[in-house]
């Protein structure tokens, strides 16, 4: 990766905060975290009081689109500072043209491994957010070239998120994950869910390979078997050195296998308007924290956090916030804390890590999710 082409190689204040400045170093990984994946084309209606009926329609009160699929990870990785490359195909649409534009221009995600396809349309979601979940309609076709040939020799990395268990068929890790765990990456994967419902516990055996394991509790119980979270990540630490459950409302746990530390963090509360992608920015947030080397407890908050600012806004992947979104909530959660507010106090105390981390000077915000995709919006913020 030359400097010319260097997605990276651009100025600290056009890059915003980078949480890992203290670690880089010259002869260091050019690619902070290395991923793969189909890149989906998202439209998300909001605000719908209920699912439509079969011969209805019904009115949202809103909607965005943005590139969604793994640009939802690859998005909530970039915005968090992390120096993100993405290896996905696109088709010579319109809508390929929207995502790739939006990836490479805006969110400054490397696509040097990615290529486009003629003839080949760019797959596409519809997701309606109803009373805080959501429902979704899909329709996409195989990539005509399979991961391996689409990445070739991977960059050296500082770690590589990958996706294990779509289905019983598929319960290896791509060799091309296997080829950059041997040049030293971290290796971090989730969970797929699985549409045949059989939940291969087959999947287990896969995990030897990984460094760090997040699926959510469901998928967690599902695999292993078990009827609580907890116990589905103490079974999941027999296989993979650091286990991670989400919990949505509940929370996360997290379990390290080498040093026996288990720790459990509440979700911060905080009205959710929007759950399209918080699982990805959750395993964003996570990455960053164990790529800087943070408290295992710290890591957790984080991400959840990361996750927590994500459902508040609509807009599936450009809901992703920033460091100026984090430090935005940081110095809001002071200023209530300072006036007293007993609820706030006690973030400020739980949180009080950020104290340490968040810019002390004003960082671009990011752009949220338009209603269209002939147009951006919120283009700037004011300092």
């Amino acid at each position: 990766m030359s400097d010319a082409a260097d997605p990276f190689a651009v100025p600290h204040e056009q890059m915003g905060w980078d949480p890992l400045a203290e670690i880089r170093r010259p002869d260091g990984p050019p690619v902070d975290v290395l991923m793969s994946g189909m890149v989906f084309l998202d439209i998300v209606f909001t605000g719908l009081r209920h699912p439509p009926s079969a011969g209805t329609e019904i009115w949202a009160d809103g909607m965005a689109s943005c590139p969604g699929g793994i640009a939802n990870l690859a998005i909530a990785a970039s915005r968090l500072g992390l120096r993100t490359s993405l290896a996905a195909g696109f088709g010579d649409d319109v809508y390929a043209d929207f995502c790739w534009r939006t990836l490479v221009d805006q969110e400054r995600v490397d696509l040097s491994r990615s290529r486009r396809f003629a003839g080949w349309h760019s797959p596409v979601t519809v997701s309606m957010a109803v009373d805080r979940d959501r429902s979704m309609v899909t329709h996409g076709h195989e990539l005509p070239i399979c991961t391996a040939e689409l990445i070739g020799e991977p960059p050296r990395s500082r770690a590589v998120l990958t996706h294990v268990g779509e289905g019983a068929a598929d319960v290896l890790l791509p060799e091309w994950v296997a080829r950059s765990r041997v040049q030293g990456s971290l290796v971090f994967a989730d969970a797929g869910w699985d549409p045949t419902g059989a939940w291969d516990p087959a999947l287990l055996a896969s995990l030897d390979g990984c460094d760090v394991f997040l699926p959510n509790d469901v998928e967690a119980r599902a695999y292993t078997r078990s009827d609580t979270p907890r116990a589905a990540l103490r079974a999941l630490a027999e296989h993979v050195p650091l286990a991670v459950v989400t919990c949505g409302a509940d929370g996360a746990l997290a379990l390290d296998a080498a040093t026996g530390e288990e720790v459990a963090v509440p979700a911060l509360e905080i009205d959710a308007l929007d759950p399209t992608g918080a699982g990805d920015v959750f395993a964003a947030g996570f990455v960053v924290g164990t790529l800087a080397g943070w408290p295992l407890t710290d890591r957790l908050l984080f991400a959840g956090l990361s996750a927590a600012l994500a459902v508040h806004e609509f807009g599936g992947s450009l809901a992703a916030p920033g460091w100026g979104d984090i430090r935005d909530w940081w110095i809001a959660v002071g200023a209530r804390a300072a006036a007293g507010d007993p609820g706030a106090a006690c973030l400020r105390s739980r949180y009080a890590f950020l104290a340490d981390l968040v810019p002390t000077t004003h960082v671009c915000g990011v752009r949220r999710a338009a209603a269209t995709i002939a147009r951006q919006s919120d283009l700037t913020r004011p300092t």
